[in-house]
């Protein structure tokens, strides 16, 4: 969008100026612009894109006219001035997701928000279009609302492109990454597939930092300032765009080069950056069944606890210790790898799902069939299409929380009881009481209802049967 147009409330306005490009402009040249709605100034920092185009991008969250004045280090950039109309929100458009409460979230128009993720690390470093868009179809028919992505490369990868270029001609080369600057060409593909899971509806949880290069490329040891140089681009290249949410580390613990008050640092710098104030946490790693670092989300700058752990039933005790959301976005993976994170059957994954759930917490998706189609890479890495058997069973929970904000739910996981006595809530009701499969997908009425006090519900053995507690009408 350029200058003299209009923008819908939460769309992203783009101003574009001919600047300097001779040195380092990454680094030499400061730039941004303040925004104006009445007395209400916001301050945006821009940043340079090579060929000599210096951009600034900003979210308006306000309708009606704003006017900017852009600041800059660099004479031809400094104190142009303009203005746009932000125009109401369009079909679809609910802003950003903010926290609601200590276990809730809400979009910025009030529209509850509920968290079905799942993660594809890597989907948009293959530059492979006929993949991506894979994966887009992929999304658009699945009940997954948020995405796990990573910036940085592993190890193992060898990508076109890098988010910095290489010191030598051709693709980057490892040990030879040239830190002082960027790669515009991939962070143009990366922010158009942000955008395109915005017009899908689905957030996109951008993962800055992570321990898998191992030394390889250079980027998972970087100094104090060159981790910083990082998060500035990346915020005021991304933050403009509403779908999106910060994890300032995946795996924070097993990156041994940082120390956690490093961790608090970036996650600080991530805070004042963001003029948007867009969701912010870390993510631990975990010695599956043997132990965890979960991070002290009692740290003012995190928003809500971004959690590695195989049982989904000890989020009571988080959200106990700590009142913010807790989203549990790696619990192991539905799939058929020789690591036993990555080799859960679909029950096994599905019944964590249905424990968090009812402990108040969300839980993320992935899944790991890398031999299933051999078109394919395993979900987790690349994208692609999904093979395993819960995400239809994800939709059917989802569908369910959705309709049934105010219900209460019971969970009897994989027990195979002849029945079970529950005592029902002993105000507001009388209630409505629900059998549900959960695996088989079917809402089933107890007979005799309206209920109240205890009631024995026959179960008759089978498991993956949950109850639903609502009002009688």
């Amino acid at each position: 969008m350029t200058a003299g147009g209009t923008v819908e409330r939460w769309g992203t306005f783009e101003l574009t100026l001919d600047g300097p490009s001779e040195g380092n402009p990454y680094q030499d040249v400061a730039f941004g612009a303040d925004f104006r709605h009445g007395h209400r100034v916001v301050r945006v920092d821009g940043f340079y894109d090579g060929d000599g185009a210096h951009r600034v991008r900003f979210m308006p969250d306000r309708e009606g006219p704003w006017t900017y004045t852009t600041r800059s280090s660099a004479p031809a950039l400094d104190g142009s001035e303009g203005g746009f109309i932000c125009t109401p929100a369009g079909p679809g458009n609910h802003g950003p997701v903010r926290v609601a409460g200590p276990r809730t979230f809400r979009y910025a128009d009030g529209t509850p928000y509920l968290p079905f993720g799942t993660t594809c690390y890597h989907w948009t470093h293959d530059e492979d279009d006929k993949a991506e868009e894979q994966t887009l179809r992929t999304l658009a028919a699945s009940p997954f609302n948020k995405v796990r992505m990573c910036l940085l490369p592993t190890r193992d990868m060898n990508p076109p492109r890098l988010v910095f270029p290489g010191t030598v001609p051709g693709p980057p080369t490892p040990g030879r990454l040239d830190r002082t600057r960027f790669d515009p060409a991939f962070f143009d593909r990366f922010e158009r597939r942000v955008r395109d899971l915005r017009d899908l509806g689905v957030e996109a949880d951008v993962i800055i930092l992570h321990p898998y290069d191992k030394g390889h490329w250079g980027v998972d040891d970087m100094s104090r300032d060159e981790d910083l140089f990082l998060v500035r681009h990346v915020v005021a290249r991304l933050a403009a765009y509403r779908n999106v949410w910060w994890s300032v580390a995946n795996e924070y613990d097993f990156n041994t080069a940082k120390t956690v008050e490093d961790w608090d640092r970036i996650g600080q710098y991530v805070q004042r950056s963001d003029p948007y104030q867009h969701l912010r946490s870390i993510h631990n790693g975990t010695r599956m069944y043997e132990y965890e670092r979960i991070y002290d989300f009692r740290t003012a700058w995190t928003t809500h606890q971004s959690i590695q752990h195989w049982d989904a039933r000890f989020a009571r005790d988080w959200l106990e210790r700590v009142p913010k959301p807790v989203v549990i976005d790696e619990i192991g993976y539905e799939g058929i790898l020789g690591r036993r994170w990555g080799n859960l059957s679909g029950r096994v994954l599905l019944r964590q799902f249905w424990h968090g759930m009812t402990a108040g917490a969300y839980v993320g998706h992935g899944e790991c069939f890398p031999e299933q189609d051999p078109d394919d890479w395993a979900w987790i890495s690349r994208g692609g299409r999904l093979h395993g058997e819960i995400p239809s069973r994800i939709a059917f929970l989802r569908r369910l929380w959705e309709e049934s904000a105010e219900d209460e739910f019971v969970y009897f996981g994989d027990r195979r009881h002849r029945h079970r006595d529950v005592t029902l809530p002993g105000d507001g009701g009388p209630w409505a009481v629900d059998l549900i499969d959960t695996w088989d997908m079917t809402v089933t009425p107890l007979p005799g209802g309206p209920h109240g006090g205890t009631l024995r519900v026959p179960l008759d053995h089978r498991p993956d049967l949950a109850l639903r507690i609502r009002k009688a009408t």
